[in-house]
């Protein structure tokens, strides 16, 4: 918001000083653009972030990460509980999220936390997780929403036609990666 409203005013400035010189249409001012923008989108995002980076700050997010690796402790699980529940919360919110629970590990850090490492295994399967998850329901990615409207698609059409061959490709999406990384 404040990268937007410095361009704006540097914008109104430059306007200001060509409208003298020269013919300048009004349509490339930000107050006409902004009129175009998908407001709401950007405010949910926005609101979605300042919610994670909130709950950061309060250790709510590092909490739940000791707590998923207290009783779960498999990396794989634990991604694959995230792809669940990106088919139900938006996978934006999920990687932030996750980025805030787990810190990347520094290299050469411990074998326990080599998992941790930039582009490590924890890392590729959130990618893979989050990403693929959020098509097990229609809800669960802001493309199945934006479809839902413009095609008349209900949940429950979805749901019956859908979210079990969805459900498979994720199970075996997540088997083929564990199994490459086994051997």
């Amino acid at each position: 918001m404040g990268v937007l409203a410095i361009l704006w005013i540097t914008t109104e400035m430059m306007f200001r000083l060509r409208r003298n010189t020269a013919a300048v249409s009004d349509d490339l001012r930000v107050a006409h653009l902004i009129r175009h923008i998908d407001l709401p989108t950007i405010l949910f995002f926005m609101g979605i972030l300042l919610s994670v980076g909130a709950l950061k700050e309060i250790g709510a997010l590092s909490s739940m990460g000791l707590w998923l690796d207290y009783h779960i402790g498999n990396v794989y699980a634990i991604n694959g509980i995230i792809g669940i529940l990106s088919s139900i919360i938006d996978n934006v919110p999920l990687v932030a999220g996750s980025m805030s629970m787990y810190a990347i590990a520094p290299e050469g850090a411990a074998e326990a936390l080599q998992i941790y490492q930039q582009d490590g295994i924890f890392w590729q399967l959130l990618a893979y997780c989050a990403g693929t998850g959020g098509s097990l329901l229609i809800i669960g990615s802001a493309a199945g929403v934006v479809v839902m409207g413009l095609e008349k698609i209900t949940f429950g059409w979805y749901l019956r036609h859908f979210t079990l061959l969805a459900l498979i490709g994720y199970l075996s999406g997540l088997a083929c990666f564990y199994l490459s990384n086994i051997l």
